[in-house]
């Protein structure tokens, strides 16, 4: 070989070596702003902020005139505060009441422990805490254990289905002692961007004008394609829509009705795995009970998903506050798993029926129920999570001057949490094995299952709290007035 030769092959090998060094960069800087988006973008700094659930929160609100606050809460009308959110102001969020049955039962029973809600964006254009423009305050009315939306939420974390994050905070109102709160993300374009990325689809809240409706559109039934068949959905709408996002939505309850293609309008995974929780909880303030709200309808290119929300009634105690309540443990901690409501309810709600019509579907469901009870309940994780977490919000408990119940009350409501837990668990399993009947038919023919009989669901949370509660909320009522 010439030296010209070589000179040219020590060229050629020298402009690989170039080449190949700005491919790799080129690979390491893709690869990097794909750390950074799957790590960051999915993960916005507010999450490892108020949301780290490890530890308590605190949250003093600076409010001008309390008393006033107090006054006009049932409005549910916001006015400017200043939130001092572990350490650091935020001044000018908006800030008022929050609930439905709560809010009203509050302002009957004279009482001053209202849910809340923080939204940043409301005097502020573009205002908010980390990336989040919104998140409640929720009071535990009718939880004397401040633990079952807590712990819904966690399973359906687990379960791998889309739930707002959480964490407790300890709140003051200009300084002074308020009582111990949930702080839960709001499911809006945050939520959404964070579970579903950048690009996310449709997000709905249905709720009825008036239970003595039919509400069919709650119900998640195709009427018509006529999108003002569908009031309770699309007026609640979390973002604005077009008459092609209403079209794709009717378009995927038409197809669920009809129970063929389903995958193509429902994420059936996705929901089944939500029904399994959903279930389990004994939720009946939820799709699966008369009511058939509290729950977000997400829609993505044409394919619908539910999500949790509102669990303060779970565990069987919405049972409790019925017209003809249900008190007996032994009928609630063994409700059937495959027929979770009533025949009328059951027939009525066919996200849930004519998904379970299908065998694969059905056989899936219990799959996951299996999984619940096998990675959480059956192996002491349950317990463990029981007990660090109420060890760690007891002494707020002990010191919430505007709590619904004692300390005494809230120690019971703990531990018959645990009990209620574990027995459904024991229930479940043996529902999933063909031991205990399953559904409504079966136990007609085999009224068996767990003994509850030492469980007293009253001990839960009950609205004879409220009237014990009230010379508590008024002395601390009247120390934030005193500190003004």
């Amino acid at each position: 070989m010439t030296e010209k030769q070589k000179q040219t092959l020590r060229n050629v090998f020298a402009v690989g070596a170039v080449l190949v060094g700005i491919l790799l960069v080129l690979l390491l800087a893709v690869a990097a702003v794909a750390f950074f988006e799957n790590n960051h973008a999915s993960e916005p700094e507010y999450v490892n902020r108020l949301f780290d659930n490890s530890r308590m929160h605190t949250i003093d609100l600076q409010v001008a005139d309390w008393e006033a606050f107090w006054e006009n809460a049932p409005q549910e009308t916001y006015i400017p505060c200043t939130a001092v959110i572990d350490g650091e102001a935020f001044p000018l969020v908006g800030l008022r009441a929050k609930g439905n049955n709560s809010l009203h039962l509050v302002e009957e029973n004279a009482l001053c422990r209202y849910s809340l809600k923080l939204e940043f964006d409301q005097y502020t254009a573009g205002g908010s805490y980390y990336g989040l423009d919104k998140f409640s305050l929720d009071s535990s009315f009718q939880d004397n254990s401040y633990l079952k939306t807590f712990l819904v939420y966690e399973l359906m974390e687990r379960m791998g289905v889309p739930a707002p994050l959480c964490s407790y905070v300890y709140v003051t109102v200009n300084g002074v002692d308020w009582g111990l709160f949930l702080a839960i993300e709001e499911p809006e374009e945050a939520f959404a961007a964070r579970n579903f990325g950048s690009d996310y689809g449709k997000l709905y809240k249905p709720d009825y004008r008036s239970l003595q409706e039919e509400n069919a559109d709650i119900a998640l039934k195709y009427i018509d394609d006529n999108p003002q068949s569908y009031p309770n959905i699309f007026d609640n709408a979390k973002f604005s829509i077009t008459t092609a996002d209403q079209a794709r939505l009717i378009a995927a309850l038409k197809t669920l009705s009809t129970g063929e293609n389903l995958e193509s309008a429902v994420a059936v995974d996705e929901v089944l795995r939500y029904f399994a929780v959903q279930v389990f909880v004994m939720n009946w303030d939820s799709y699966l009970g008369r009511t058939g709200h509290n729950y977000f309808l997400y829609e993505e290119d044409g394919v619908v998903s539910i999500l949790p929300w509102d669990y303060n009634l779970a565990f069987g105690t919405y049972a409790l506050a019925m017209t003809n309540p249900i008190t007996d443990p032994n009928i609630l901690i063994n409700y059937p798993i495959d027929t979770p409501a009533e025949g009328e309810v059951m027939q009525n709600r066919p996200l849930y029926h004519i998904l379970m019509q299908n065998p694969d579907y059905f056989a899936r469901y219990h799959a996951y129920f299996d999984q619940l009870l096998a990675d959480f309940f059956e192996n002491g994780k349950f317990e463990t999570w029981l007990t660090q977490t109420s060890s760690m919000i007891a002494p707020y408990v002990e010191k919430d001057p505007t709590a619904f119940c004692s300390y005494e009350d809230h120690q019971l409501a703990v531990e018959t949490l645990r009990q209620v837990a574990l027995l459904r668990a024991e229930s479940a399993r043996g529902q999933l094995d063909g031991r205990y009947p399953s559904t409504f038919r079966q136990l007609e023919e085999n009224p068996t299952g767990v003994d509850c009989s030492s469980v007293n669901l009253f001990d839960l949370g009950d609205l004879a709290d409220l009237s014990a509660a009230k010379s508590r909320q008024d002395a601390a009522r009247r120390a934030v007035a005193a500190a003004e």
